[in-house]
């Protein structure tokens, strides 16, 4: 029986897009006058499969988890820290938090499994499959059935928003170590040098850069024949990152366009679509993180962020910050006058 992660997802709807774009010609404006505000709604409109895009509806899913990576001194945090965040998300105090408020977005944390506990009687979502992933370095990351597990929870949270009426899919992540296993994963799904991908992720000194790469290093020469997308994510992820791949593989498969967060989302989307290639239409970069990866994460998508930020914080805030734009980008398509009802000549 075919898995479900293969099976594809539905096209976009070139009858819609046909109808949004006839529509954009009518608005009182020269054609093409919005630029891109105007291929956003046109490409809205495809994806949700109507001539006037809506994205009232945004949901927002953290997905945390602890990476055993982090035993090699990878972070400038410890891990601890992640944890605490997860808490620090549901009491309202992380940026995600503060944007999902303002945004009236539906917000879900989900933790796979922490070293240190979360807050009892928290609001989280306790999913928890081990207290972290294993050491990329001298072992595989998951078990096959840790695989499975996680992307299953990033397959049932996809679940959740559709039952909600969701419109636009936001995915973000926690998980101190977790952009040292998604830079190993980039450097074998592209065949790239980990030097020319590594970054300082929360912040590391430069002075610790070089052991962060050679840790990279060491655990793509463990893994030295891990080729294929699945095996990759398997063998040098983490159950965070195994979450996110498998939400934005079910947002395809269930019609539901996603606005793709920064380096290590991006990273997700891409071992997404190389594990099941028709997720690509339905991804919409969000934002260009300052991590060095994240151009050739974006290259590789053929995608065009729409912010530039200088940002780098994960947790799915870059893609809430361009929330709004989207939304302006419906609302002008959407309200617009026609030149017919605004008795304004075309010509």
């Amino acid at each position: 029986m075919q898995e479900w992660f293969l099976r594809p997802g539905q096209a976009p709807s070139e009858k819609h897009r046909a109808k949004a774009q006839a529509w954009q010609r009518q608005l009182t404006k020269p054609d093409g006058s919005l630029g891109r505000l105007e291929s956003l709604a046109v490409e809205l409109a495809a994806l949700q499969q109507r001539k006037h895009p809506e994205l009232k509806k945004v949901n927002i899913c953290v997905f945390a988890s602890d990476h055993g990576v982090c035993a090699e001194l990878v972070s400038a945090f410890p891990q601890v820290v992640t944890a605490q965040m997860v808490n620090n998300f549901i009491n309202g105090g992380a940026a995600i938090s503060v944007l999902a408020k303002a945004l009236k977005a539906e917000f879900e944390v989900v933790s796979l499994g922490t070293v240190a506990p979360v807050h009892e009687m928290s609001a989280v979502r306790d999913e928890t499959i081990a207290r972290q992933s294993g050491n990329i370095t001298c072992a595989d990351a998951m078990t096959d059935g840790e695989l499975a597990q996680a992307m299953d929870i990033g397959r049932e949270a996809v679940a959740r928003a559709v039952e909600t009426g969701c419109e636009l899919f936001v995915a973000g992540e926690m998980g101190i170590g977790n952009s040292t296993v998604a830079t190993a994963m980039l450097a074998r799904l592209l065949d790239q040098p980990a030097a020319s991908l590594a970054g300082p992720g929360t912040g590391l000194p430069l002075n610790r850069m070089a052991h962060k790469i050679a840790v990279i290093e060491r655990a793509l020469a463990h893994h030295r024949h891990v080729k294929a997308p699945l095996d990759v994510l398997r063998c040098l992820g983490g159950f965070d990152i195994a979450a996110l791949v498998a939400s934005y593989i079910a947002c395809a498969q269930a019609k539901l366009p996603v606005l793709v967060d920064g380096y290590i989302c991006g990273v997700a989307a891409l071992t997404a679509v190389c594990i099941n290639p028709s997720v690509r239409p339905w991804l919409l970069a969000s934002h260009r993180s300052t991590e060095p990866g994240h151009g050739a994460v974006l290259q590789a998508l053929k995608a065009e962020p729409l912010l530039d930020l200088g940002m780098r914080l994960g947790e799915g805030s870059g893609a809430a910050l361009a929330v709004p734009l989207l939304r302006m980008a419906c609302d002008l398509h959407n309200n617009m006058a026609t030149f017919n009802e605004a008795g304004v000549s075309e010509h």
